[in-house]
Formats: structure tokens, C-alpha cells, sequence
């Protein structure tokens, strides 16, 4: 399936798994990979440049297909310097590199220095004119639907693709409530060249969160996740458990809440050991409301064959009803 993501990527299908913290590991990224789509290892989920080195390289080890680093920039902190992090991503010869959070404009120089295609995820179109001005090389766009970190203009993206894409020149994923062929087609026929998928990859057998948060996000719907920190103009989609619902009881009390009255619901550690132990209920776990959609638990290769299969009859379907359509007398 040929588009403008799939030839700049030099991957098979125009999929891009997200950048998910705690999730994009070695393993996931891989499977992905070798699926024929675009893995992606998460640097800030390794504690250190020297690490994020050692899991590119077991990424390397696993598939010969390309693969990607997200690097978050930082919201919080500003005038932070990324060189250790840069560093690590261009000696380890990674030649894709989508970052989120922060604009990016600082690291973008140094990144087209060495030939790396850039990726940026934004969650407005002028955000995303902005990063294409900066000369990044795509932008993925997460629309309200989207897990983690959806922006604060609540466009969902039956409005947010077809609008960016009638301001941007350059490929463009969809990012958000995607989950299947269906959903890819829907994102293709909308104008992107490509998706981006985060919480359809959590639920897979290569993912590395414990079965039992797997299993809890199986069996929810559409309707079991929270916007948090929406008070602070950080807001975030998590699933709905005992912190995300705390954060918002107390975010909705009079007076609302400050960074530091949630500091301790918010700490990225206690969600990577809920994640690991399969403690539904001991930090906050990224989900979008595509979970809603979700029925099973099959490998990556499998997925996205699956995906593909259902993206081109869906395609093939639309095709021919809308050449029935037009062939009909008009009555």
C-alpha cells in the first residue's frame, strides 16, 4: 500500500506505531517493524542517553526493517537541552525521529544535519503549519479522540484531518481513534497519507505491559477514559481508574488543583510500575476512546495484516457504492 509516508519511511503499510511512554520498547517496535509498519522505541521511557543506545541497539538486533525514536520535548521545562539524547539517536545511526510535546524547532537543525527524517506530532493545524515552516519532514495529527496528550481545542478528527490537510503541503498522519482497516481508510479518504497508532499497539502480545492492564483495557469501552489536568491547559486522556479520578474530583473542587496538589497522582515512575505489575488501579495508564473498539489481543504481524486486508475492502467498498450511486438513473 503505497502512499507518501510509506515511500519517505521505506516501510510496506503507511501505519507509524506511537511513541507510547513505558511502551515503546525494543520488543514492540520490532514486531512492528517486521509487520511491514514503522516501530518506534520511546527515548524518555530509558532513564538515561546511555540506555535509550543499548535499546536502539536491541531494536537493531530484532529487525533489519527501519524503525523510528520518539523523543518527547518537554512542556514543563524550558531552555532544557537535548544533546546527550540527540547524541545518543544520531551515533546509533536512527534515521527517523518523531518528537511531540515542545516545539521542536531546536532540535530540528541538528537532526537535518545528519540526514534524519522528522516527524512531529501536534494536536492543531497551527501548530502544524508552524513545525512545516520549521522544516519538518511530517507532521501526525492527534486529534481529541487521541490517548496521552490531545491538545486544548477538542477537534475531533472527522473535523481535524480534512482541515489540515487543506493547509499543509507536507504527508500527514492521523493519529486518534483508530483501530482498524476501517479506521484507516476513513483517516486515507480524509486526506492522510498515513496513521498513527498508539493504544491499538498497547494491545498486542509483543507490547510490554503486564497482561492484566491488557486485559482491563479489553474489556472497557468507549466511555472508560478521563481528561485530566484540563484546569493546569495540559490535558491529558488516561484510563479511567482510582488516580485519573482523583485528579479530576480534585481538579473540579473549589479553587481547582495546582501542579503540586497533583505531583504525586501525575509521577510518570508510579505509572511504569502499574503498567509492569498489573495494578489496574496504581498510576495512570495512557488510553484513548478507541478502546471502545478493541476485541482482541493478536501479535503485531497479525494486526496489521489484518488492517491491511480490512483498510483495501473498505476502500474497494466505498468504490463501488459510490459507482453504483453514480450509475443510477436519476429518477
Amino acid at each position: 500500500m503505497k502512499t507518501r509516508i510509506s515511500d519517505l519511511l521505506g516501510i510496506e503499510y503507511p501505519i507509524v506505531q506511537g511513541g507510547m511512554q513505558w511502551v515503546g520498547r525494543a520488543e514492540l517496535a520490532a514486531a512492528v517493524s517486521n509487520a511491514g509498519a514503522l516501530g518506534m522505541v520511546t527515548a524518555r521511557t530509558q532513564a538515561t542517553p546511555g540506555q535509550l543506545r543499548g535499546e536502539i541497539e536491541r531494536t537493531r538486533q530484532l529487525t533489519d526493517k527501519p524503525f523510528g525514536v520518539n523523543l518527547t520535548l518537554s512542556m514543563m521545562v524550558q531552555d532544557i537541552s537535548y544533546d546527550d539524547w540527540l547524541e545518543a539517536i544520531i551515533d546509533s545511526g536512527v534515521k527517523i525521529v518523531e518528537t511531540a510535546g515542545n516545539k521542536p524547532h531546536a532540535v530540528i537543525s541538528r537532526l537535518e544535519a545528519h540526514g534524519i527524517t522528522i516527524i512531529h506530532k501536534c494536536t492543531s493545524i497551527r501548530h502544524a503549519i508552524s513545525a512545516e515552516n520549521a522544516g519538518v519532514d511530517v507532521v501526525s495529527m492527534d486529534s481529541f479522540e487521541a490517548a496521552g496528550h490531545p491538545g486544548e481545542d477538542d477537534v475531533p478528527g472527522m473535523i481535524m484531518f480534512p482541515a489540515a490537510r487543506r493547509r499543509l503541503s507536507i504527508p500527514m498522519l492521523a493519529s486518534g481513534g483508530i483501530a482498524d482497516g476501517k479506521g484507516i481508510a476513513a483517516a486515507l479518504l480524509l486526506g492522510a497519507d498515513g496513521v498513527n497508532l498508539g493504544t491499538r499497539f498497547m494491545l498486542t502480545q509483543e507490547s510490554p505491559i503486564h497482561a492484566d492492564i491488557k486485559q482491563a483495557l479489553l474489556a472497557a469501552d468507549e466511555l472508560q477514559t478521563l481528561l485530566i489536568k484540563r484546569t493546569l491547559k495540559r490535558t491529558g486522556r488516561f484510563y479511567s481508574n482510582a488516580v485519573s479520578r482523583e485528579i479530576v474530583k480534585l481538579e473540579r473542587r473549589p479553587g481547582g488543583a495546582t501542579f503540586n496538589d497533583l505531583h504525586h497522582l501525575l509521577s510518570g515512575e508510579r505509572g511504569r510500575a502499574a503498567m509492569l505489575a498489573g495494578d489496574i488501579d496504581g498510576g495512570l495508564i495512557c488510553a484513548s476512546q478507541v478502546i471502545g473498539l478493541i476485541e482482541d489481543i493478536p501479535c503485531c504481524a497479525e494486526l496489521v495484516s489484518r488492517m491491511i486486508a480490512d483498510c483495501r475492502d473498505s476502500l474497494q467498498c466505498t468504490l463501488g457504492i459510490f459507482a453504483a450511486q453514480v450509475a443510477a438513473p436519476i429518477s
